[in-house]
């Protein structure tokens, strides 16, 4: 499937204040997929929110999907099947690689385009820094999650704690499990079958991915980055066209009416970025670990 979008279609749902255009668009739909790194119950609801909001403002169909790994994105991208992707910056660099997807905007958190990585312990454990760590049964939100896996590993080898490209030579053997999501990763730490979890910032200082009751039980063991932020993705094979009018549907969520949806779904504001220098940390980092796949 490719995508046809008018940017004269658009600018006329624009000027009716986001009412369907009544010029008939060539594509049936809008495909944008989302990583699930969150609570399957909240994305459904933030799914038919956004699939709302953005079939208002393109005056088309836009499907929200929730596929089970970054890499099912990136496949869409390649195939036709998928146009938009919320990924991680490692996630982006493997669709680089591929030339399937393109960087169209990225987070912006307090006016950096880049955050922090938390190690994660139950508030009773003993464990104050990553070295403590040695030895221990931890989880990682994926092994494509930036903040979750690429950066905390590099974080290793940059204090000089690890040598090779093989996190068990220092959490040991077999000590290692990969979620789905942050949330998995962060469950292994609740239910007691792993010691510390790599995730993002945001999963205990903001009330996005946890109950209040799940973070109440948590504490930040070490953190590490900076971390770039996620980035929205565009299939490559879309016309230029169709790109600016896609960017321009989404930097509608900047405003202020639309923030609290942006920010459910998205984290932070959407900007433009140099998508070479925005991905510049991950690939040094991947000289270390190697492919991101």
């Amino acid at each position: 499937m490719k995508l046809h979008l008018s940017l004269v279609a658009f600018l006329a749902v624009a000027l009716a204040g986001g009412n369907p255009a009544v010029a008939a668009l060539a594509a049936d739909r809008v495909v944008i997929a989302l990583k699930p790194d969150k609570n399957p119950e909240q994305m459904l609801q933030e799914r038919k929110t956004l699939s709302d909001f953005l079939s208002q403002k393109l005056a088309k169909p836009v499907e929200v999907i929730v596929p089970l790994s970054s890499s099912v994105i990136i496949e869409g991208f390649a195939n036709g099947t998928v146009d938009l992707g919320y990924l991680s910056a490692t996630d982006m660099v493997v669709a680089q690689k591929r030339n399937a997807g393109q960087i169209l905007l990225a987070g912006e958190i307090d006016g950096r385009n880049s955050y922090q990585s938390y190690w994660l312990a139950l508030k009773e454990k003993p464990y104050s820094k990553v070295e403590d760590l040695k030895g221990k049964p931890v989880a990682f939100a994926s092994k494509t999650s930036t903040s979750g896996y690429l950066i905390p590993i590099y974080d290793l080898k940059e204090k000089g704690l690890l040598k090779e490209p093989n996190p068990e030579a220092f959490f040991g053997a077999g000590n290692l499990f990969y979620g789905t999501g942050y949330v998995s990763a962060v469950e292994r730490v609740l239910n007691g079958q792993a010691e510390a979890a790599a995730v993002s910032y945001y999963v205990l200082d903001k009330d996005k991915h946890l109950t209040v009751a799940q973070r109440a039980k948590l504490k930040k063991v070490a953190e590490q980055g900076p971390v770039p932020t996620h980035v929205i993705a565009i299939r490559s094979s879309i016309s230029a066209v169709d790109r600016e009018t896609l960017r321009k549907a989404l930097e509608t969520m900047n405003e202020k009416e639309n923030v609290e949806l942006r920010d459910k779904v998205f984290t932070s504001k959407l900007v433009e970025v140099d998508p070479e220098e925005h991905l510049r940390a991950i690939r040094k980092a991947l000289d270390f670990l190697g492919d991101a796949e």
